[in-house]
């Protein structure tokens, strides 16, 4: 069985493709599902987010996976087939790993470094394991990718050199507006997004936030982290005239802003639109004085490209080569655990074989003293060991390299062994 990676993101889609495909709630709950239901595949997990739509998958075979994961892709999105797979990529196995330690790292976000994909995939990994389609070989990589990427902000700040996308935005909306300290803004949602852009808002000096949210509560306890104040749905319009900069991360599918809700103005006004499904209407663009920025435009003009690098291009070589070294080290580990059951199974016939002679002499010497029989059966198990160890320690680390697995096939072969033997597996600890 092999890791199979099949998705679009922002540097493969325009953001209208991929706004169809997102999915969220339910539907992401029943596309895991619908996934792992097909013969091909085993375990599944689906990162979603408003830059990228991944679906990793354990196959026993490449392209019934590729060709599993497409059509349900299809299916959900509603997108003809041939469309969709002009602009999926696909990773497999060692290539699989890489791709998720690489994003884990923030390398192929939209604004390289950003750390909130992090918490995107430790959530597709939590629903993954909620819905019991992830199994040890997704919940191990996972667990190595969120790892690796707290390794890559840690020892190389990336997350520090690379502005976030909300930074970006807000840089945007100070050649716009200026300064941004002192202005009105206005979040609308109280979500994950909507709680870094209050922060960022809050960081930058603007102390007039309000955060307007359908869920009242949430508005209000996000609203007191940055001594803001909260406001329903229903008050956008009124608060969009008072506001000078306007960040929305809902992401529900419908309108939250529309031309109708701005109207005449005799200020700027700035809007950045972080959600996917977008959240404002576009033809706000045509009202005077009004500027809207979303993901798409930021696609088209390269956002990021031309913000002082602060060191960000010897972050990201660096973070390479950590991905390079932990990958390398993944799949070292993942070769030597192949041989694990073999390892298991030549001890445990050993063991047997201890056991079956030591029982045939004692039958033959049943009066022998107790103490002479324990030291008997430990001399042979202690001269057993010494024979195992040392075709056990190399066949291990053999596995590690290229190609290992042929040794523990060897193995297999030579002892006649059988490591799917449950009873192999189970009755003898293995050496670490």
């Amino acid at each position: 069985m092999s890791v199979l990676v099949v998705g679009l993101s922002h540097r493969t889609t325009p953001v209208a493709l991929l706004e169809r495909v997102t999915v969220s709630g339910d539907a992401l709950v029943k596309l895991l599902h619908d996934v792992q239901a097909d013969e091909n595949v085993s375990e599944a997990l689906v990162v979603s987010t408003c830059n990228r739509v991944e679906v990793y998958a354990v196959v026993d075979r490449f392209h019934g996976g590729v060709t599993a994961v497409t059509n349900t892709l299809a299916a959900h999105s509603g997108l003809p087939q041939d469309l969709l797979a002009r602009h999926l990529y696909v990773h497999y196995e060692d290539r699989a790993v890489q791709h998720m330690f690489t994003v884990a790292c923030g390398l192929d976000s939209m604004v390289i470094g950003e750390g909130q994909i992090l918490g995107q995939i430790r959530a597709a990994l939590r629903l993954a394991q909620e819905e019991g389609t992830a199994g040890t070989t997704l919940n191990e990589l996972a667990q190595h990718a969120l790892r690796v990427g707290k390794r890559a902000h840690a020892d190389t700040g990336i997350d520090r050199a690379g502005a976030s996308l909300v930074g970006v935005g807000l840089t945007l909306a100070e050649r716009v507006l200026g300064p941004i300290s002192g202005r009105r803004a206005l979040v609308v949602g109280a979500g994950s997004m909507s709680s870094l852009s209050a922060a960022t808002l809050s960081r930058a000096g603007v102390t007039d936030i309000v955060i307007a949210n359908r869920t009242r509560e949430r508005a209000e306890r996000l609203a007191e982290t940055v001594g803001g104040r909260a406001a329903n749905l229903a008050d956008v319009p009124a608060e969009l005239a008072e506001a000078d900069l306007v960040i929305s991360c809902v992401g529900a599918g419908t309108r939250t802003i529309i031309p109708e809700m701005v109207g005449d103005r005799d200020r700027p006004l700035f809007l950045l639109d972080l959600a996917l499904p977008h959240d404002v209407d576009p033809g706000v663009r045509d009202l005077p004085g009004v500027t809207l920025v979303d993901l798409k435009s930021m696609q088209q003009d390269g956002v990021g490209d031309d913000v002082s690098d602060g060191g960000r291009a010897e972050a990201i070589c660096e973070v390479r080569r950590i991905v390079t070294e932990e990958v390398a080290a993944y799949l070292d580990a993942a070769r030597a655990a192949l041989v694990t059951p073999t390892v298991v199974a030549l001890r445990s016939k050993a063991a047997g074989v201890v056991e079956a002679e030591m029982g045939r002499l004692l039958s033959r010497l049943p009066d022998i003293d107790m103490r002479v029989r324990d030291e008997f059966t430990q001399t042979v198990r202690r001269v057993v060991d010494k024979l195992l160890h040392e075709p056990t320690v190399r066949v291990k680390r053999l596995a590690a390299s290229p190609g290992g697995d042929q040794y523990a096939e060897a193995l297999r072969e030579l002892f006649g062994l059988d490591p799917k033997a449950p009873e192999a597996v189970s009755s003898l600890e293995v050496e670490q």
